[in-house]
């Protein structure tokens, strides 16, 4: 089965790749995060050590997976307005180039009239 052309860009594989870190990134935050509650929780709730390994461990789990979301998310978001800004930036960067141009082609135009006046 042959993939959508679309998904075969290089933004869409960078794209691929900057929600990637973030899902690393955010697991390992979230996971540290978890793991710090998961002591705390340990030492000060006789409720929290009664819980099976099982449980402790989907709730570990759960932290890093939430974690992973959100920071994927927040980093395509970023990367989105990021690539938006550069190509609206390239977009008036073309525009003035356009201008300068009409504006030198003027110029020399006003010169030739003014030398054949003379």
């Amino acid at each position: 089965m042959r993939a959508h052309k679309a998904l075969e860009s290089e933004d869409a594989k960078e794209a691929q790749w900057e929600a990637a870190r973030g899902a690393a990134v955010g697991a390992v935050k979230w996971g540290a995060a978890s793991a710090v509650l998961g002591g705390i929780g340990y030492i000060f709730s006789p409720l929290y050590r009664g819980l099976t390994v099982q449980f402790k461990v989907y709730l570990q789990m759960s932290g890093m997976i939430v974690g992973s979301m959100i920071e994927a998310d927040y980093r395509m978001r970023q990367y989105e307005q990021r690539i938006r800004m550069q190509r609206r930036m390239a977009q008036n960067r073309a525009i003035w180039a356009d201008y300068e141009k009409e504006l030198m082609e003027l110029e020399d135009e006003g010169a030739s009239s003014e030398q054949n006046k003379k």
